[in-house]
């Protein structure tokens, strides 16, 4: 995953009162602190490797010691070799597709998820019965299905008292909090469209290893199968779709999309797709995304105002407004995420995210489902209308699946809309 841009700041001259204040180590928590924090971690490449050494920053900056209690991991490997890294005993690193209930029973407080999408509604559901607060990557599922069940976990969390904090850490990011406050406080007037863009290359790519199950071969691979990662513009794009709804404050009613492959040398998905969201009363929001290597690359978000307009996380132009200015303790979002799941806890007041990643989530999905279909894709298709195909829409194989040892092979062709 690309590190999140940072841009150059307009001058507080333009819009009067936004100053952003950052004070890494000024800050109260709330509460009484916890001699150590106790986490496990589900996912052990290169995300979950990350999201671990910022949940350690943030306890840093909190003054909290960690203990790593499991890892876990699809493959053993993976997990022994974080272990080594991080000083966890290989008897606490674990594999194979249930070593998230190993992770979950192994006495910790917390819970990173940062295994493929499309692992996360069962992995969330059974820490959130075990009684962990959770960090969840995003996205947070492949499919309508899958995004539903993270928001009833969610609720379940929330009256437990758990905390759930998501990877969508532009919601973390001093700049893009600040753009939202003046957007907030009117400085370009009412939002009336807008662009939102990935554009870049495919990640990496893993060929068949000789004599490899289906199942180790589409987990090893993942981030090429709808099926696993829910297509680049839900595993990827979902930070730039939740921006949008972040800003405009409120999801699209319906997407009509469309895309292709190419280029794209194994799995299924897409290389790229041009997605239209209508977010009612005349407003539309273009997504663009493309995994095409040898192209024009750019990440961002765009938006137009009836009084001026504004980046995502850049420079906005309108007129002068007073917001607040922002204080956090950590100038990298990535960690900021982890200092406010902390904190949160200490203080008796969990953060919930899981409903808004789940609907972001939702939304792209949303988006790639209109676009391999050909079809108009209406919100209340996916998430109310129990009689809709798109609402029944199950990606296979599924998680338990992999769990259950009854993988086959999803084909390595792309969906064609119309058929």
């Amino acid at each position: 995953m690309s590190s999140l841009h940072r841009r150059q700041f307009i001058s507080s001259l333009t819009l009067a009162g936004a100053a952003v204040a950052l004070s890494p180590r000024a800050f109260a928590i709330g509460g009484t602190k916890p001699d150590k924090l106790k986490v496990g971690v589900i996912g052990c490449g290169g995300r979950g490797t990350g999201a671990l050494n910022d949940f350690r920053e943030a306890a840093k900056i909190l003054g909290i010691p960690v203990e790593v209690t499991a890892l876990g991991d699809a493959f053993a490997s993976q997990a022994v070799a974080l272990g080594a890294k991080v000083g966890v005993a290989p008897a606490r690193c674990f594999g194979g597709f249930d070593s998230y209930q190993k992770v979950i029973a192994s006495g910790c407080d917390y819970v990173i998820m940062a295994t493929p999408p499309a692992f996360r509604p069962i992995h969330f559901a059974a820490a959130v019965d075990a009684g962990k607060h959770c960090f969840i990557e995003k996205p947070v599922a492949v499919d309508p299905a899958g995004a539903r069940s993270v928001i009833a976990t969610g609720v379940k969390a929330q009256s437990k008292g758990l905390a759930v904090v998501a990877g969508t850490q532009r919601r973390h990011a001093a700049e893009y909090q600040r753009n939202k406050a003046l957007i907030d406080a009117g400085a370009i007037g009412a939002i009336r469209g807008g662009v939102v863009q990935w554009n870049g290359v495919v990640p990496w790519t893993k060929r068949r290893n000789a004599g490899e199950s289906d199942a180790d071969y589409m987990a090893r691979n993942w981030v090429n199968f709808t099926e696993m990662s829910g297509d680049h513009i839900v595993e990827q794009h979902v930070h730039n779709l939740d921006v949008a709804v972040w800003f405009l404050g409120r999801l699209p009613v319906s997407a009509v999309g469309f895309g292709g492959r190419a280029r794209r040398e194994t799995g299924n998905q897409f290389d790229f797709f041009s997605v239209d969201y209508d977010f009612g009363d005349g407003v539309h929001i273009h997504s663009q995304c493309r995994q095409i290597s040898g192209t024009w690359s750019r990440v961002g978000e765009f938006f137009t105002g009836a009084e001026g307009t504004a980046f995502g996380g850049g420079k906005i132009a309108g007129k002068a407004v007073q917001v607040a200015a922002i204080k956090l303790e950590a100038e990298n979002a990535y960690v900021q995420e982890h200092v406010e799941l902390i904190k949160g806890v200490i203080a008796g007041k969990p953060m919930n995210e899981a409903k808004q990643v789940a609907e972001s989530t939702a939304v792209a999905i949303m988006g790639r489902m209109s676009s391999y279909s050909g079809e108009l894709v209406r919100w209340s298709d996916m998430m109310e209308d129990t009689q809709s195909p798109f609402y029944q829409l199950t990606c296979k194989p599924t998680a338990l699946d992999f769990e259950r040892n009854t993988v086959t092979l999803a084909p390595e062709v792309a969906a064609v809309p119309g058929k």
